[in-house]
């Protein structure tokens, strides 16, 4: 028998019909990072269309983007003061734990609000935990970052996302998060999280680049899949409600892996450099821009993403590319 599976590609309406993966604007995450002062708009060089906003302009931002369907922000903290022990991270007046009410007072249940929870942009070092003796610290880190979320859980956020691969950060943080009456504060881990040269663009934008050495200590080896595996398993039975894997471009072989061993839903974050690069290649006129964007996305969601965290979420939901 002659196979002819170019049947069901002949027109639009049968490949929408047997199109295998389909993305919705419910499953984008907005990235945004907030600062100090008022009536703030900085480009941020090194990623084209993004800005650090104040909170006044933040409002205003995510007003358009609810107008669009962005609905569900993470928010990074830019320009607190930095100190050996990252105190500022856990100030009941923080950028982020203001700028999370002044969204939640706003917006209410119309914005989901998504904190990172994270040293590096608080401390002198630009390490993601306490540092002593040129070596982070792991279990002292643990009760500052539980600290930090629980400040940013009284502001409002509906879900904190720990960033920093301290081993055992996922458990203290829902210990005390539960202790303090914030069981309904939902948890995502970053439960995969590699030491990557794709996050360059990031570290210019919330001021977080390591001050001495790298961050190989404690962030993933690259190398290293079925240790991926294990740390995702690792942060669901410690309380995650969802693990993410970063980045994304890089690692689709991850993000299936994940898929494949959680019940767990599974996000992925589409980070600084594969967003630049496609930016950067879009404006030389290397490429097109939305089919470029939008394969990207759609291999994200093929692996087994469940969520996307994209800087390119405001494009794909404004210019209606899905």
């Amino acid at each position: 028998m002659l196979h002819r599976p170019r049947r069901m590609r002949r027109d639009s309406i049968v490949r929408e019909m047997v199109a295998e993966t389909r993305l919705s604007k419910d499953m984008f995450i907005y990235p945004y990072f907030v600062t100090k002062g008022k009536n703030v708009t900085q480009p941020i060089e090194a990623m084209p269309g993004i800005h650090r906003f104040s909170t006044d302009t933040l409002l205003k931002d995510a007003e358009k983007g609810l107008k669009i369907g962005v609905n569900k922000v993470l928010l990074f903290g830019v320009g607190e003061e930095k100190a050996e022990d990252a105190h500022s991270a856990y100030d009941d007046h923080s950028i982020v734990a203001d700028a999370v009410r002044a969204l939640k007072k706003n917006f209410g249940d119309d914005l989901y609000v998504i904190t990172d929870i994270c040293l590096c942009a608080y401390t002198t070092h630009g390490h993601c935990g306490i540092l002593d003796h040129d070596y982070v610290q792991n279990d002292p880190t643990l009760d500052i970052l539980a600290r930090m979320a629980l400040k940013h859980a009284e502001a409002g956020a509906d879900m904190v996302a720990p960033s920093d691969m301290m081993d055992g950060r996922v458990l203290a943080i829902r210990n005390k998060l539960d202790e303090h009456h914030f069981e309904n504060t939902a948890l995502m881990s970053y439960a995969t999280k590699f030491a990557s040269a794709y996050y360059g663009p990031f570290r210019e934008a919330a001021d977080s680049a390591p001050g001495k050495g790298d961050r190989k200590s404690y962030q993933m080896d690259f190398r290293n899949a079925r240790e991926a595996v294990r740390e995702a398993k690792i942060d669901e039975t410690e309380g995650a409600d969802i693990v993410m894997v970063k980045p994304a471009l890089a690692y689709l072989d991850i993000i299936r892996a994940v898929r494949r061993n959680t019940t767990l839903p599974v996000a992925c974050y589409n980070v600084s450099a594969e967003y630049t690069m496609v930016k950067t290649a879009a404006k030389m006129g290397f490429i097109d821009e939305q089919r470029i964007v939008m394969e990207n996305m759609y291999a994200f969601a093929r692996a087994g993403a469940g969520i996307i965290i994209t800087y390119h979420a405001h494009d794909i939901l404004g210019q209606k590319w899905i």
